[in-house]
Formats: C-alpha cells, structure tokens, sequence
C-alpha cells in the first residue's frame, strides 16, 4: 500500500463542505483514497464497480472542496493521480439543525452513508475472515452492551473510549512488525426506545 503524507489535517464539515462530500460514491472515493493510497480515477472505478466517468466527476468534485488533491509524484502524461488532502473528518452535530433544510438532508445523508459503510465493511470482515490467519480470527469483536445512562454520563463514556483507542494509535512496536495490520474500532452509542 502506498504511503500517504504525514502531515495531513483533520478537516471539521461546514456547511458548504458537507454538500460537496455528502454523496455515496464521494464517500466511498474518499475513503478508498485516505486507505488505499493514491490512486487514479480509473483503478478507483474498477475498485468500487463504477465508471471512469463517473469516479473522476466525483473526484473533482472532492477536489474543489478540498477532500482530495492530484498527487504531484506519480503520473505520467495524461494520467491522473489523485491523493487524500485530509486523514480524518470531524462531524458538527449543529449541522443537524441548521435552518437550511439542504444542509440538514446533506447531514443526514452524510451519517446515513457512515452507517452503511461502516455495516458493509463488518459484512466484509465476516465474509472473508476464513482467509485471515488464525490469530486474527481469535482477536476481533462484534459486542452490544445495554446501559442506562444521563446525557453528560453517555459524553463521558464516549470521550473515555475514544481517549483509550487514541492511545493505541501509531504505536512504535507496531511500526515494523510483521504481524501488525490496519484494524478498524467502531463506536456506536446512541439511546434506545424501550417500551
């Protein structure tokens, strides 16, 4: 896999951005290129089963938002390299309730695709675990846990979990280790109806 550039930003969504990047395949585009490294829009069409047409409207689409960017080292003539310009997003929750009702649907759109890509790629690990080695087999969870909770009690909870996986993050044993892969945590914490 392709190394991407160190030092690149976390970027907050507004609400002008979060229009220009709250579409499925713009999603998608952008996290094939913040995991899988640079990539042209072509390798990124065949990748995600869509046209080279479509994966480079998108594209510069991101680009005039600021998501992504062309990758000054790798192209030759024609050949358009493209490169996350970001390493991560972070959602503004007034985004929710903005008074433009664009916005809200663009919000809303943008969760909704977090979701489901978050279900695909679980569905992904369960389908293909069997071609993973044994010891990854025995070190993955999928857990629910019920608990009853104020508003402030759950904000706590969440920072705390969020504090723990930090911790773990660019760990120098890992950097050459053999053994050590790309894992992705997800959180959930959300209140239940309960009758």
């Amino acid at each position: 896999m392709a190394e991407q550039p160190e030092e690149r930003p976390f970027r907050t969504l507004d609400a002008r951005s979060l229009r220009g990047l709250a579409h499925p395949l713009r999603m998608q585009l952008l996290d094939a290129l913040r995991f899988g490294g640079p990539a042209t829009a072509s390798q990124l069409a065949e990748r995600l089963g869509e046209s080279s047409g479509a994966t480079s409207y998108h594209l510069r689409q991101l680009a005039a938002h600021g998501f992504v960017e062309d990758d000054p080292e790798r192209g030759k003539g024609r050949e358009r390299w493209w490169r996350a310009a970001i390493q991560g997003l972070l959602f503004d929750d007034s985004l929710l309730t903005d008074t433009n009702p664009a916005v809200r649907g663009a919000a809303d759109t943008y969760l909704h695709e977090v979701a489901t890509a978050q279900g695909r790629e679980l569905a992904t690990w369960i389908g293909t675990r069997q071609d993973w080695p044994e010891e990854w087999n025995q070190q993955w969870d999928m857990s629910s846990m019920t608990l009853r909770l104020t508003p402030e009690l759950a904000q706590e909870l969440v920072e705390k979990m969020h504090a723990l996986v930090e911790s773990y993050r660019d760990l120098p044993a890992t950097e050459n280790d053999p053994q050590a892969k790309t894992i992705r945590v997800q959180t959930r914490t959300f209140p239940l109806t309960t009758h």
